[in-house]
């Protein structure tokens, strides 16, 4: 494994090549409170390059003072990374996957399929406001997984139709039918939103990463 860092801002972001190759890369976003994986997952079959990033406050990463995470704010690492390998294939596991779907919408044009698979964060918050949370926790020592990345990262608002705006964006721009496929078994709101709208597809995986190989 090699790792390259790349600045978003005053983070350094790290971001893992897991296997060497030619042709399209494929990225893997983790789990919240996970970190990349050291070698390519068994269950992966992939032609090309595999590379992994580790989210601000994660694994590798910079571990900032004092929290203020957001989704939105973690879709900017991914695009960080995505801005560094070319027009890639996702895969999002947990808050990953979430993270993957907005990555898919926002950067259509260089997103050719993504990969929606459980894991840690899946749920997510609420799908509509709630009332302001405010934490003050106990100082951290700048390891991984940042505390403040836990709590905030989980409870991050998550509305169905937010979610579903961002299949229509990957609809409308990657020249793809079928541009997400949902591998996951849990569904929270905004997942179950998502599947309904069309160009989803429901497939294992393995099947997923086979489809989008052959694009």
């Amino acid at each position: 494994m090699s790792t390259t860092y790349l600045a978003h801002n005053q983070v350094q972001l790290a971001l893992h090549q897991l296997q060497d190759g030619s042709g399209r890369p494929l990225l893997l976003l983790h789990g919240l409170g996970e970190a990349s994986p050291t070698t390519v997952p068994d269950w992966i079959d992939w032609p090309g390059p595999v590379h992994a990033l580790d989210f601000t406050g994660h694994g590798a990463s910079t571990v900032p003072v004092g929290g203020g995470y957001s989704a939105e704010i973690i879709l900017a690492d991914a695009d960080v990374a995505l801005a560094h390998l070319g027009e890639c294939t996702v895969v999002g596991r947990g808050f990953g996957a979430y993270i993957a779907l907005m990555l898919a919408g926002a950067r259509a044009a260089q997103v050719r399929g993504a990969v929606l698979c459980d894991g840690p964060g899946l749920w997510g918050g609420p799908s509509g406001p709630t009332s302001a949370d405010f934490v003050v926790l106990a100082p951290s020592d700048g390891s991984a997984p940042d505390p403040y990345a836990l709590h905030e990262l989980s409870k991050d608002l998550r509305p169905a139709d937010y979610a579903a705006l961002f299949v229509r964006l990957a609809m409308e721009h990657s020249g793809l039918d079928e541009p997400l496929a949902v591998a996951g078994v849990v569904r929270p709101p905004w997942l179950e939103a998502v599947v309904r709208e069309v160009g989803v597809v429901e497939c294992s995986r393995e099947d997923a990463l086979a489809r989008f190989a052959a694009l």
